[in-house]
């Protein structure tokens, strides 16, 4: 497997970048993922010698335009295990999705209807879908966490009920890494008829998805957190959800037929596409795809569980260190505080050691109150990281420990 990796790496040309004359260790990849070396060069490929636009030409650079373009759309829709490509929308990332569903649901909702959050989610699983409720004079319900940093799927079950409408959590948190049940949760949901929408930010990395069988209403993600280009994300939701839906915005490719008097709309998923999209960047997220479908998912997940369990068993020997994690994920990503020690200066010396690390709220003030501080660091690794760098992240933390006091 470590030949494995090794080969992996230089797929990564970034990984060759150092960092105050220090060799870069990237431990920040809940924020944004590296690109390996097939998604630059199909990127230039196409600014280089591909470049039209789609949907709207009949010449040769335009068909083809096209046909990559789509081919990405059915690339991700083999990845989420949806077998309806119509039922993607392109976004330009996770926030972007989460609010073109909850502006085009909150039409749909009433005063007295509820929608259900958890305190687990990121700000872009809150904010759009409290300006829904404000809109459309719905409940905003918030599910607690068991002591286990998860969320209580007891409690969950007990808030649902006939005004339930919309259910949207998270599903792996970018904070405590646990992971939502979503088989229990869309269980719950359909006794009452609720719609299931999940924010999929931290959750699409991890592996192929089956969202058609487990029956998930809507799913959103980004590309950047998936080896693929900022600026392009995804929306799945089903097509009975989609046609239910107004248009997010108007413009051109999202219509049928325009006049002074009346307008028509596109079928979805073109009725939610205005405008020229992120062509470039939705053909570079099909070859990041393709390529963790070409060097293995089975590679992915399993070096996935080495790094964290080799993690956890670093941080288990640190008593000033507090993890704010729950138990038994296999998910690499770790929040974590240190007593008398603020995270931005424990992030400022181990950039010095050319580690980089996130700190702050991860925009999750609301988890960050539940979880009793303001603010902590977070280290979350990916495949293509060591088990040396981990050694070299502890004795940095040790060092950086030492130095601020």
């Amino acid at each position: 497997m470590q030949a494995a990796i090794e080969a992996i790496r230089s797929d990564f040309p970034e990984l060759s970048v150092r960092v105050h004359g220090k060799p870069l260790v990237y431990f920040d990849n809940g924020a944004s993922s590296l690109k390996p070396s097939v998604v630059i060069d199909r990127i230039s490929s196409y600014y280089a010698s591909e470049h039209a636009n789609v949907h709207r030409g009949v010449h040769a650079l335009s068909q083809g335009a096209t046909d990559s373009f789509e081919e990405a759309r059915g690339i991700v829709a083999r990845h989420l295990g949806v077998s309806e490509v119509n039922e993607i929308v392109f976004t330009k990332g996770t926030t972007e999705s989460i609010n073109l569903l909850a502006t085009g649901l909150a039409h749909l909702l009433q005063d007295g209807d509820e929608v259900i959050l958890s305190a687990l989610e990121h700000h872009a699983n809150i904010v759009p879908w409290f300006l829904a409720c404000k809109h459309s004079g719905a409940r905003l319900i918030v599910c607690p966490l068991d002591d286990d940093n998860r969320i209580d799927h007891q409690r969950l079950s007990e808030l649902v009920n006939d005004r339930t409408k919309v259910i949207a959590l998270t599903h792996i948190s970018n904070v405590t890494a646990a992971e939502t049940d979503l088989k229990h949760v869309v269980e719950i949901a359909s006794g009452v008829g609720a719609l299931v929408c999940i924010d999929g930010a931290q959750g699409v990395l991890h592996g192929p998805l089956q969202l058609e069988k487990l029956g998930v209403d809507a799913y959103a993600f980004s590309g950047h957190k998936l080896y693929g280009p900022t600026g392009v994300g995804v929306l799945y939701a089903k097509s009975s959800v989609l046609e239910r839906m107004p248009p997010y915005q108007g413009g051109g490719d999202m219509i049928d037929y325009v006049s002074f008097e009346n307008i028509t709309f596109a079928q979805p998923p073109h009725k939610f596409e205005a405008g020229t999209p992120n062509i470039a960047g939705v053909i570079g997220l099909g070859a990041a795809l393709n390529y963790l479908n070409r060097i293995g998912w089975n590679t992915v997940i399993e070096q996935e569980k080495s790094l964290s369990a080799y993690m956890l068993s670093h941080f288990q020997q640190w008593d000033r260190v507090r993890l704010h994690r729950c138990n038994g994920s296999a998910v690499p990503l770790f929040t974590f505080s240190v007593t008398g020690i603020h995270p931005y200066d424990l992030g400022a010396v181990l950039d010095r050691y050319g580690i980089a690390i996130r700190t702050g709220h991860h925009c999750a003030q609301p988890l960050m109150r539940t979880l009793g501080v303001e603010s902590t660091a977070r280290a979350s690794l990916s495949f293509y990281n060591t088990h040396s760098e981990v050694d070299y992240f502890f004795d940095a933390l040790h060092r950086a420990i030492q130095l601020i006091g």
